[in-house]
């Protein structure tokens, strides 16, 4: 027989293993296209479902028939423009703050007062904007204070710009920036699991039953020189609360329907606009989640098109 083998569990792609510092990641903004002008979305898990759809996908072995799928249901309620941010190569070069602000904001961040109008910046000194947008997550009934996030746009200066100020103290709707059957990338937080031990962090082997020193454990730390711990070798740490990202996952639909989903396990009812996507998302129900373009489209996910049934 082949000898057995078990390579190392546990990527170093992802050092160090520490929870994150906040819940709504950044993101490279540059990098991400799409044709709407708003490339990104807040949105809160609200649990999960399955559906009756009917598969519409080409050449699919289960074309125009009934099948059921996981989908995850992400309320997303409206978002304002908490400020506007100009950027000169790179570098924030000056902010102009939002009109009509929530009253929740005053808990969340120290507002200064309002000294600049948008219609008084001088475009040639910038050349590029983003927003500083705010949820309005009262709207959920999950809770009062809203989150904050940069979010970039698509387009020229002057489209973005024109974009800021038709929008200032507006409500945005999700439904007006994402479509159904497209493919969105989910950032967000996992969920935390607290100190492990190296057998549940990393899947080490138990050692034999008879060890003296342990069985939850390596089996050794390293070799005596270096005379130190080097970062590869698997111990006790925090697990989950990592920064992850799920790529491509699939609208399935979306809209606003009071009444479609109520009485979600440990969430409550969906009051505001919703998105399902196929399959699972990171993170416990009420996590708040960043909603973005894809990043890079496959086509096995892309040319996958459902048509809903039922809930099951």
């Amino acid at each position: 027989m082949p000898s057995s083998k078990s390579p190392r569990k546990g990527s170093l792609q992802f050092w160090p293993r520490k929870r994150a510092e906040k819940f709504l990641p950044s993101v490279n903004w540059n990098s991400i296209h799409s044709k709407k002008i708003l490339k990104g979305f807040i949105g809160y898990k609200a649990g999960m479902a399955s559906f009756a759809v009917k598969d519409l996908t080409p050449h699919s072995m289960t074309k125009d028939k009934k099948i059921v799928i996981p989908v995850t249901i992400l309320e997303c309620p409206p978002l304002k423009i908490l400020s506007v941010r100009f950027y000169k190569n790179g570098k924030v070069g000056t902010e102009v703050l939002g009109d009509n602000l929530e009253k929740e904001l005053k808990r969340k961040v120290k507002l200064p007062k309002q000294t600049k109008k948008i219609e008084n910046v001088k475009n040639e000194d910038y050349d590029d904007l983003r927003l500083i947008v705010y949820s309005i997550v009262k709207k959920t009934g999950i809770k009062k204070t809203p989150d904050i996030s940069e979010i970039g746009l698509n387009g020229t200066y002057d489209e973005k710009l024109k974009f800021a100020k038709e929008n200032l103290g507006k409500e945005i709707s999700v439904l007006n920036h994402f479509e159904k059957s497209e493919l969105i990338d989910l950032r967000g937080l996992t969920t935390g699991r607290g100190l492990q031990g190296p057998v549940k962090r990393f899947g080490i082997t138990l050692k034999a039953h008879k060890s003296e020193k342990g069985v939850r454990r390596p089996g050794s730390l390293g070799p005596w020189h270096p005379a130190r711990v080097t970062f590869r070798v698997p111990m006790a740490g925090q697990v989950g609360l990592f920064t992850r990202i799920v790529y491509n996952s699939k609208i399935v639909d979306m809209g606003k329907d009071e009444k479609r989903f109520k009485n979600l396990k440990n969430y409550g009812n969906v009051n505001s606009e919703y998105i399902l996507v196929r399959g699972s998302v990171q993170g416990p129900v009420k996590r708040q989640l960043l909603l973005t373009h894809a990043l890079r489209e496959t086509k096995k996910q892309k040319k996958k098109e459902y048509e809903l049934i039922e809930l099951r």
